[in-house]
């Protein structure tokens, strides 16, 4: 690209829209193997509604046929039979009271990210974040020109908070924490005390429950919800996405608690009113959806169970040098690879010489090498296959 162009791009378009476009070497690998013609094993897979899930769809597809839904009825945080079903919902997974004057509806949790830190910061302020955790945050920060700084989770058999990394990236203009629980990818649940020390810190806590649901190792220190925690003011985010497989339908909720979670309220009434972005047809249908949806539910809950179980089986009898890292919840299992190659060449070799995809932990910000991350949401036969291989490779190692 000629520096005229640069210069042309620079004066036109933002820095906050401004990405590298060039796909990486996994994503050309990928390119070539398809070209080729060759079945993958993919075990990247995260999109329920592809993946051999049930659904109930009469019910699903009854749910959009309520004649209200032809009705334009604007309101800034959803309708209020929508937030109520939802309140009750969240209230009995959580195991707290709900009012549902506390919710406010959005199309999906990316876009309740963008509207908490419209409220929480100014551009040029920070935010902490988990590392590893999704890659979708980056966006989401540059997008609102948001400093994210990360703080690790550190691994000792399970995943914790590094609280003394965490106290050390608060910086002068650190004005909440956000926290996945269970975190994606290492499958991490908050823990009760984590819960409470993070709220001793005196930051909002901005906390992704998308997959709070979906249990692998359950743990009685676990925390339900940072809604338990009254001392802190507090977002629990959740959605249609994970809860009931069905991110199609674009519904999501944030529940807001604690400390100042009035003026919380009086201030994001003004930023959802300006986009009022939740489709009237997905409102009404709501509470049937989410009546609906333990077929989905309960057959990804059952997948991933056996698949993890599958891949601790598979690793135990191969006697196998890779390394499962325990995962409490969610929908993936992180493999650790011997470091007798780079991560990027692991990757890469499990791809063009097994056919197995597979995601880096790089892609994650995973510290140190090697780590690959599978979907545990894979339909089973191609996770045992593309497990099989996996073995067989690392133990040429």
């Amino acid at each position: 690209m000629s520096n005229l162009c640069y210069d042309r791009c620079a004066l036109t378009f933002s820095h906050r829209s401004d990405f590298d476009p060039r796909p990486n070497a996994l994503t050309l690998a990928l390119e070539r193997v398809r070209a080729e013609g060759r079945t993958i094993l993919d075990l990247t897979v995260s999109n329920p509604t592809s993946a051999g899930i049930p659904y109930d769809d009469a019910a699903i597809l009854a749910a959009f046929s309520d004649p209200r839904a032809m009705l334009y009825e604007p309101h800034a945080f959803g309708l209020p039979r929508a937030r109520e079903v939802v309140a009750r919902d969240v209230a009995a997974l959580a195991g707290v009271d709900v009012d549902p004057a506390q919710v406010v509806l959005t199309a999906s949790t990316s876009e309740a990210y963008a509207f908490l830190l419209k409220v929480l910061c100014d551009p040029g302020d920070d935010v902490l974040v988990p590392q590893p955790s999704y890659p979708l945050f980056e966006h989401l920060g540059a997008f609102e020109s948001v400093k994210l700084t990360p703080y690790p989770l550190a691994y000792d058999g399970a995943w914790h908070i590094d609280f003394d990394g965490l106290r050390r990236a608060i910086g002068p203009r650190t004005r909440a924490v956000l926290v996945v629980s269970p975190n994606n990818p290492t499958g991490s649940f908050l823990k009760r005390q984590e819960l409470t020390d993070l709220a001793a810190l005196g930051l909002p806590i901005v906390s992704d429950e998308v997959f709070a649901t979906y249990v692998l190792d359950d743990d009685a220190t676990r925390a339900r919800s940072v809604l338990e925690n009254k001392d802190a003011l507090v977002f629990s985010l959740g959605g249609l996405s994970k809860l009931a497989a069905l991110p199609q339908m674009k519904a999501a909720w944030t529940v807001v608690s604690g400390p100042l979670h009035q003026e919380a309220l009086t201030r994001l009434e003004l930023i959802a009113d300006t986009f009022l972005s939740v489709g009237t047809p997905v409102q009404h249908a709501l509470p049937a959806l989410l009546a609906t949806r333990a077929l989905a539910h309960d057959a990804i809950l059952h997948r991933t169970r056996r698949n993890l179980a599958a891949l601790k089986a598979s690793l135990a009898g191969a006697a196998s040098p890779a390394t499962l890292l325990r995962a409490e919840g969610g929908w993936y299992a992180t493999l650790r690879l011997p470091r007798t190659r780079s991560e990027e060449t692991w990757v890469l070799e499990l791809l063009e010489h097994e056919n197995v995809y597979v995601h880096p932990g790089a892609f994650f910000e995973f510290p140190g090498e090697a780590f690959i991350v599978l979907s545990l949401l894979t339909p089973e036969p191609v996770f045992a296959e593309g497990i099989a291989h996996i073995i067989a490779r690392v133990s040429q190692a």
